[in-house]
């Protein structure tokens, strides 16, 4: 009896532990972003939690931290390059200052279609751009999506480049963007998204550029007046992780991470192909004026200028291969 009762013991303690070992084998993520939960970058994180429980068998925890709970993207980013944060989808805007090429993608009307971006950032030159994140310290794992910019501001409607003379307008931490802009005649005022709406709200800047993805996410016809679809620039997003905590992975969990990352990039693309023009009619029942038709040209001629500044530094031969693969 006494053999009996020993033995279920050890069987009961055998169990417990191999159950607390599978409980200590689930290792937690943070997956950080700015905008909200109710956006396309949440649907993007939560695909990618999803698609890492599936893969992983829970042994990988993605936790979502949506709307800066971790701080701007930058300061993310730099998390990163410590291993204080372990994933993030990022705009394009702070990460060209580590890794500069990124900066081509930024350049005005490079790309002409979503399916165009599409093509090139998920072909050859898209992975050489996200192999060129290794040597800062992190690992891009694919391309997401924010779609492309467009102009809003709270003091007369955009129609033509001589509308933007003097309007102050927020922009991402990019010198092409901030080139672009002061070319056209605008006073770009590049700040963290962290910052954007209560300068927005305050006064403090008349305006803004981004997708529309963004604008419905953050109820934008709360604090501005009119919407211009320029589509000045395809915004990508970058789904990034620590490099020190890519180093602690086998090969195996190294493919969970990059599917889950290009699951992310797809529902990220999902969500703004579904909101695209849905969010536009959005906009406009809640009373933002928007300006539907543009001289595409005159914008392009009047942004020139930062193409003549930044093409050789950031590349003109990547500026072509681009133009020539869609």
């Amino acid at each position: 009896m006494k053999t009996i009762t020993r033995f279920l013991s050890g069987t009961v303690l055998g169990v417990g532990l191999s159950l607390a070992s599978m409980t200590q084998a689930a290792q937690e993520m943070n997956l950080a972003f700015t905008p909200p939960l109710n956006s396309h970058y949440g649907d993007a994180g939560k695909a990618f939690a999803d698609k890492m429980e599936q893969l992983s068998g829970g042994a990988f925890k993605i936790n979502l931290k949506p709307a800066g709970a971790l701080g701007g993207e930058r300061d993310v980013v730099e998390g990163l390059q410590i291993g204080s944060v372990e994933l993030t989808i990022t705009s394009t805007g702070p990460v060209g200052s580590f890794v500069p090429e990124v900066f081509t993608l930024d350049f005005p009307f490079l790309f002409d279609s979503y399916a165009s971006a599409h093509q090139v950032l998920d072909g050859e030159i898209g992975q050489e751009l996200l192999a060129k994140f290794e040597p800062q310290g992190l690992i891009g794992l694919a391309w997401a999506e924010n779609g492309f910019r467009h102009v809003t501001n709270n003091v007369h409607p955009v129609e033509k480049p001589e509308d933007l003379a003097g309007l102050k307008l927020r922009t991402m931490e990019n010198k092409v963007h901030i080139a672009a802009f002061q070319a056209a005649g605008a006073a770009p005022t590049p700040m963290s998204w962290t910052e954007v709406i209560t300068a927005l709200q305050q006064g403090t800047v008349d305006g803004q550029e981004n997708p529309v993805t963004i604008l419905t996410a953050n109820n934008f016809w709360e604090f501005q007046k009119y919407l211009t679809l320029t589509g000045h620039v395809y915004s990508p997003a970058a789904v990034l992780m620590s490099k020190i905590v890519w180093d602690d992975l086998d090969e195996q969990q190294r493919g969970w991470f990059v599917e889950a990352a290009r699951a992310a990039a797809q529902a990220s693309r999902d969500t703004v192909a579904r909101n695209e023009k849905a969010g536009v009619e959005l906009l406009q029942q809640n009373g933002m004026e928007v300006v539907t038709n543009i001289d595409k040209a005159a914008f392009q001629a009047a942004v020139q200028p930062a193409y003549d500044k930044y093409a050789e530094e950031y590349g003109a031969s990547l500026i072509q291969r681009i133009r020539d693969a869609q």
